[in-house]
């Protein structure tokens, strides 16, 4: 089935399902994310009924995705987003069971040390972008660097959000949560900046976002993360050891929290920063310090030559 006939077939349990998350409070990010999910299961559906699949159907469109290449992370969402579709359905009398409960999720390797960037080369970032638009990429990249900030914040990001008189940023989280972040003055300038070569919107004269592309409208994820590919990219050109690196527009906010806890910023104020609702997430960081300790006890040198004599004298 192809989309155009997913909406005709399932139309009535994809506005339910729309209805549901939007009374519920889900984020928009969140909304479209499952939507997408959806629509890709029920297209493996090929038109069966909602109420008559099994769990089997599901394991089967979940085995697909894997073996498309996408890994484990991903299938787990889209598990997700089938269940609480199924809640619905159920709360709505359209189907009498959920397929997915006794479904197990992927594994996902836990503890992998996150790739991150070291001071020289963020600044090497930096100074190579260029452009018509250079002031706002800047601006876009220091902010995932400097302070922290996911691509959907950036792309959330309003003028109302920025106090330069505070030198702070108000950042419209995940699970439409609120953080309050103290900026650097250097940042706050960049900002300025960036403020200062905005373009104007071509559609809305209210146009609120902080950032706007050059078609006029507030930038996309996807432009967010071409920006940091183009800067990425640049990066390796200059420092070709990266390559092979699996750098991404994430990558910059794993700097933000790992060169914040290499200068001994306590790890509940990193979380705060980062926006984490469990300690556990930014815990995954700490891998600086035990290469901290590694270096440290590397300077260690016990003299045990009276081992050597004791030995000697045996």
């Amino acid at each position: 089935m192809n989309d155009a006939e997913v909406l005709e077939r399932y139309e009535r349990e994809l506005s339910y399902f729309d209805i549901y998350m939007k009374d519920r409070g889900y984020s928009k990010e969140t909304q479209n994310g499952y939507q997408h999910d959806l629509k890709k299961f029920l297209r493996d559906l090929h038109g069966k009924p909602v109420a008559e699949v099994t769990d089997l159907d599901v394991m089967r469109h979940l085995t697909n995705i894997r073996e498309a290449g996408s890994g484990a992370r991903y299938r787990n969402r889209c598990q997700s987003a089938i269940r609480l579709f199924y809640k619905v359905m159920i709360k709505f009398k359209l189907a009498a069971n959920n397929p997915v409960m006794e479904i197990e999720r992927a594994k996902v390797e836990k503890n992998k040390k996150p790739v991150f960037l070291q001071q020289q080369y963020l600044e090497t970032c930096l100074s190579q972008i260029e452009g018509r638009y250079m002031a706002r990429d800047v601006a876009i990249i220091a902010l995932m660097a400097y302070a922290g900030l996911r691509v959907s914040e950036i792309v959330r990001l309003d003028l109302t959000d920025f106090d330069p008189i505070e030198s702070k940023i108000g950042v419209h989280g995940k699970g439409d949560k609120w953080r309050y972040i103290p900026l650097p003055i250097e940042l706050s300038r960049l900002l300025e900046e960036a403020l200062a070569h905005r373009q104007t919107p071509k559609n809305k004269k209210d146009e609120q976002a902080f950032f706007i592309s050059q078609f006029g409208r507030r930038i996309s994820k996807r432009m967010v993360q071409v920006i940091a590919d183009r800067t990425l990219d640049g990066l390796v050109e200059t420092y070709p050891q990266l390559k092979g690196q699996p750098l991404s527009a994430h990558k910059f906010r794993h700097s933000f929290a790992s060169n914040l806890l290499r200068n001994d910023v306590d790890i509940r104020t990193v979380q705060e920063l980062l926006g984490h609702e469990d300690i556990s997430t930014t815990q995954i960081y700490t891998h600086v310090l035990d290469e901290a300790k590694e270096l440290a006890m590397s300077k260690v040198r016990p003299n045990l030559a009276f081992m050597n004599q004791n030995r000697r004298s045996q």
